[in-house]
């Protein structure tokens, strides 16, 4: 039974100040308790009322309450409120902070039960791959088949599962080096275990061995621990969700908040579920649902309320404002991609103009190349703006390697690209090769590259190096002659593939992975407006070096996932094509959950606006030189008419989009592009084609028929029109014109291209 509520007389001031549902879930101390908080409804101030309120009432001392957070950020923030309203008592909550930091805690006293010493080191992600790398190739593996990212991630998701080593089926064990998961599992935590160490992991998963196995431990926190308390519940995995359940099983004093609707991070390891069965996993919890919003419009509000209503799993509430009316959200179909940027920027520009402050302006993304576009665009029109949560697109690593390569193809005396690119990806070539071109160059005052080719004739470096050389610098004399013929474009993915660069990242096969392909394959769709590589890198070192003051308000450029907790006054949300959002890759890997989770994906982004919500799609998106005849994604069918206005420069506006998602029912049923009756195909190459992925299928340059330092092109005597040939990607066709070495060739099945002779052989 609970103990009886006595209010002091009056309240606290920031008791009263809390609506009715909020002050319940601050009152509601005893037995379990789900605080289901929609977006905007004023979670931190209950959760930090709550905290609170069992100090000032003496139900707990500051160092009996357990109060949990996901980042330092929100910790930090929420003993800084606390310390509001209860002064300096809250120093006293030692338990205050981070899943990982409070397990870190737990683990430094009672290290030994968990096979390390209280002083064990807690190793980075480098440190995690360095050490599985030394483990994959000790055991004779191949770690480009089996690269060491994947594993630890493969070892990551374990972890947060709570699994053991042991605990692995046959078919967890046989993902990962046909049926050596568990093997590596056990050698990778044994040598953790002989250099003291733990990973991140490990802290939860040693505490939650520890908890099942030791009854005394258990005992001692069930009996420290009066009342535990759980922010954003909803991004638990199940590790924290086992630990918790043990720690607060026998007060059973256990208060969550979090919103269903907000859980986006499955890709994390959050776990859905948790919060969708609180009531089954604690029976007699009460939920109290905080559903007043304080910070949107009451059209924003039921826009995102009906959008995510089409969810199955859900616990189901409402959202409410007593603010006034506002402008409903508005749909605006565009032609393509580059009018779409120009129609947000010239949004912002009259935003500005209006006197909106440019960091009250947000645009939001699915997935960072995305960013791009917008990026080019806000440079030539000179409007500031920020990204965060990320780098700029050309300051991403994956972005600055495959920079560095075209550099050293239009500028073969650029030393500081090939210092960056020698041995990326890896090609065995370490500090000491490195130096040894350095001290070689320098004595001939060559450049870099050209004192490796020199190298490979002296016995400076060991054989293996001196081939690996070698196969580096005559790839680089074919990209440079390719590069007198090729598109910019063409020439990157050549370039990409051919290196190696882009099977390294597949090999990966990580979600990381996925999104620096993702980046790469709009650096090439960005590369198709140049005719020439000089063109394109002049207009990245404009865009490098246009950074503006740092005390200028900026419009923030950034992701949904990265925007979550965050607010502004206006919110852009380009991109709402079906393959866009819902990510295509996200529906393929992971079915109806995944579509799910991108609907509340869609809540969160509209609920990030307070005054404003602008949602835009494309009809056609270019990939390789094709345009993709988009669809405008199902997300915008199910939010209701009724708080929706919409425009197009496409004729047939709204209809069109809501006849093209009217079989709501079946969410994945295949609805076929019903373009308008204005769009038409224009000009060469303008093609419709299905969306692909990054296509890694090899496109080898020949070997050049001449020496590696020569860049001289020359025709090939034994081809002319008419002549029948063959290539290795584009299979049969007949030479149709010349022009010296350059040849235009009509292939059976991949039309007409225009290629250099070294290309292609006379068909047999």
């Amino acid at each position: 039974m609970s103990a009886p509520i006595l209010l002091p007389d009056p309240p606290p001031e920031w008791l009263a100040r809390l609506n009715p549902p909020q002050r319940e879930a601050v009152l509601t101390t005893e037995g379990p308790v789900l605080m289901l908080a929609g977006a905007g409804t004023g979670k931190t101030a209950a959760l930090t009322a709550r905290l609170a309120w069992l100090v000032q009432s003496r139900r707990a001392w500051p160092s009996e309450i357990l109060c949990v957070t996901f980042t330092n950020r929100a910790a930090r923030e929420m003993r800084e409120r606390v310390g509001q309203l209860i002064g300096p008592a809250v120093e006293g909550m030692p338990w205050l902070g981070t899943f990982h930091a409070i397990a870190a805690r737990m683990l430094r006293r009672h290290a030994e039960l968990a096979g390390v010493q209280p002083n064990y080191t807690i190793i980075d992600t480098d440190d995690q791959l360095r050490l599985l790398k030394q483990l994959i190739v000790a055991e004779g593996l191949d770690d480009k088949r089996w690269p060491a990212r994947q594993l630890a991630g493969l070892i990551d998701r374990w972890k947060n599962r709570g699994l053991n080593p042991g605990d692995l089926d046959v078919r967890e064990n046989e993902s990962w080096a046909n049926g050596k998961g568990k093997a590596f599992y056990e050698l990778y935590q044994a040598r953790l275990k002989a250099l003291n160490a733990c990973d991140f992991g490990d802290l939860l998963l040693h505490m939650l061995n520890i908890l099942r196995s030791e009854r005394e431990v258990l005992e001692q926190y069930q009996n420290r621990f009066k009342y535990i308390m759980v922010d954003e519940y909803q991004d638990t995995n199940q590790v924290q969700y086992l630990w918790l359940r043990l720690l607060a099983q026998e007060r059973r004093n256990l208060c969550v908040v979090g919103d269903d609707d907000q859980s986006i991070y499955s890709w994390r390891g959050a776990e859905v579920a948790n919060i969708l069965r609180f009531e089954k996993g604690f029976p007699g919890a009460k939920v109290i649902r905080l559903e007043q919003n304080y910070r949107s419009t009451p059209d924003i509000l039921g826009a995102a309320s009906g959008l995510i209503d089409a969810n199955s799993q859900r616990l189901g509430k409402t959202l409410w404002t007593e603010r006034g009316d506002g402008d409903k959200l508005r749909v605006i179909g565009v032609w393509d991609g580059p009018e779409e940027a120009r129609r947000i920027g010239e949004e912002i520009e009259r935003l500005e103009r209006e006197g909106a402050p440019l960091d009250k302006i947000a645009i939001l993304v699915r997935a960072q190349f995305q960013t791009r576009e917008f990026e080019d665009r806000f440079i030539q029109i000179g409007l500031a703006y920020r990204i965060v949560g990320g780098f700029r697109f050309y300051e991403r690593a994956e972005i600055r390697d495959a920079l560095a390569y075209l550099r050293l193809i239009a500028q073969p005396a650029d030393d500081l690209a090939f210092e960056r690119i020698y041995n990326t990806p890896k090609r065995g070539l370490g500090d000491k090769a490195l130096e040894r071109m350095h001290r070689h160059a320098r004595t001939t005052g060559l450049p870099l590259l050209r004192a490796a080719l020199e190298l490979c004739d002296t016995a400076d470096l060991p054989a293996r190096s001196r081939s690996t050389l070698l196969a580096l610098v005559r790839d680089f004399a074919r990209w440079r002659e390719a590069s007198a013929s090729f598109s910019p474009a063409e020439l990157a993915r050549n370039v990409l593939d051919e290196s190696g660069y882009t099977a390294a990242l597949q090999a990966e096969r990580s979600v990381e992975a996925a999104g620096r392909l993702e980046n790469l394959t709009e650096l090439v769709r960005a590369m198709e407006e140049y005719e020439t590589l000089g063109d394109f890198l002049e207009h990245v070192s404009l865009v490098m070096d246009n950074e503006a003051a740092s005390d200028v308000e900026k419009v923030t450029l950034m992701t949904m996932h990265g925007a979550k907790g965050l607010e502004f006054d206006q919110v852009f949300l380009p991109g709402w094509e079906e393959g866009v959002f819902p990510s295509q890759r996200a529906l393929d890997e992971g079915g109806l959950a995944a579509l799910e989770e991108e609907r509340r994906l869609a809540y969160v982004a509209i609920t990030r606006a307070r005054r404003r919500c602008t949602i835009i799609h494309a009809a056609n998106r270019r990939i390789y030189g094709q345009w993709t005849s988009s669809i405008p994604s199902r997300f915008i069918a199910e939010i209701p008419a009724a708080h929706v206005e919409s425009e197009t420069t496409l004729s047939g506006g709204a209809s069109l989009w809501r006849a093209q998602w009217s079989e709501r029912d079946d969410p994945f049923a295949h609805v076929a592009a019903q373009q308008p009756a204005r769009i038409t195909t224009r000009g060469p190459g303008w093609q419709r084609a299905a969306a692909q992925p990054y296509d890694a299928t090899p496109r080898r340059i020949p070997e050049p028929t001449r020496s590696a330092a020569s860049f001289a092109a020359k025709p090939r005597a034994d081809l002319g029109v008419g002549d029948r040939v063959f290539h290795e990607k584009f299979g049969y066709g007949t030479i149709q014109a010349q022009d010296g070495n350059k040849l235009e060739i009509d292939f059976e099945t991949a039309g007409h291209k225009r290629l250099l002779d070294s290309f292609v052989r006379a068909a047999e």
